[in-house]
């Protein structure tokens, strides 16, 4: 890996595997919005910056962003254990068998995302979404016979319920298989109950490690959006992605997505404060959270990354009353919910 950077590594959940505190995935941008001469250039400012956890999925631009990611690690040379690569099974295709967490799709797509990108096996596989047409037992003893095989080290899932990771483990722990270590959810400043207050035995029970992913809101908390006008070349620019276009619905014509910008105003005398722009704030608070193993980012430039990378500075500076501040502003904080459980 790159000498003399100031990442942090941290565990992922109850297991010795290590990952950066902030890590670059490929939704989005690597294979569709930008082609592969920026996703390399992303990827090497990213592994010189200390990142060793790279994020993919089969669904991301139709398996062209694993082709692209796969090219890039081929195209530096970089040493294998050095990487932290994972993909995500769930939407692999049109056909009737090519959705889902069935036995059959697990392993195909498994072998079709480790022929796009080139490798031999993924540090990390997740089951994309839950799949509540297939049996659990079914899906459990999938991901381990990939396990098995060599073709994965560590299974997890993405979106899940508590309920639902606590009957995987439930299975696993009767079958004398193993769980899902790690959960890949959305967090950030204005998602929190799911991470804070649902899987909040899990991290301790179970040792759950998490991925998280969308800790700016989409660009929200960048303040990028504060005027009401969407930039060109922003997330919420691009026109051919349905996700992207209820994303920016909800976050820009809605009086919810209003109040959500008013609030990202009132972070900024924050940021100036701490001298960081608003998306270091909004990284390193995710950050601050000790049940997040890493923050997922993206990037279309290598600048972006750059600056992204900068939030492991701004861990320190969050201090108990910078985060009152911040909390007093976001007046969002999930409380627990002592029937829950």
């Amino acid at each position: 890996m790159a000498a003399n950077t100031n990442m942090e590594y941290r565990f992922l959940g109850r297991s010795g595997l290590k990952v950066s505190v902030f890590s670059l995935g490929g939704w989005v941008t690597f294979g569709g919005q930008v082609g592969n001469e920026a996703t390399f250039s992303c990827m090497k400012a990213a592994y010189d910056a200390g990142i060793n956890f790279f994020d993919n999925a089969e669904v991301y631009a139709g398996g062209e962003s694993e082709r692209a990611m796969g090219l890039a690690i081929k195209h530096f040379g970089w040493k294998r254990s050095d990487l932290v690569i994972s993909t995500k099974i769930y939407w692999g295709g049109k056909g009737p068998n090519d959705t889902g967490l069935s036995r059959k799709h697990i392993v195909e797509g498994t072998k079709a995302a480790l022929e796009r990108l080139q490798l031999d096996y993924v540090d990390l596989i997740f089951a994309h979404r839950p799949d509540n047409l297939t049996p659990m037992e079914e899906i459990v003893r999938a991901f381990n016979w990939v396990i098995e095989k060599g073709y994965a080290f560590y299974w997890g899932t993405s979106e899940w319920s508590a309920e639902q990771i606590s009957d995987a483990h439930r299975i696993a722990e009767k079958l004398g298989l193993i769980g899902p270590l790690m959960e890949q959810p959305q967090y950030n400043m204005f998602h929190r109950e799911r991470f804070e207050v649902e899987y909040a035995p899990l991290y301790k029970k179970h040792g759950l490690g998490t991925t998280i992913w969308s800790p700016l809101a989409s660009g929200v908390l960048t303040g990028k959006y504060n005027a009401g006008v969407v930039p060109d070349g922003s997330r919420f620019a691009l026109k051919d992605s349905a996700v992207i276009q209820r994303i920016r619905a909800s976050a820009l014509d809605t009086e919810e997505g209003r109040t959500k910008i008013a609030k990202v105003q009132k972070l900024e005398p924050i940021a100036k404060k701490l001298d960081c722009t608003l998306a270091q704030l909004a990284l390193a608070w995710c950050a601050k959270n000790p049940n997040v193993s890493t923050v997922i980012t993206g990037a279309s430039r290598p600048e972006q990354v750059v600056e992204n990378v900068k939030a492991i500075e701004i861990l320190p500076k969050l201090t108990p009353e910078i985060l009152a501040e911040i909390e007093e502003i976001l007046d969002n904080a999930p409380k627990a919910d002592v029937d829950r459980y």
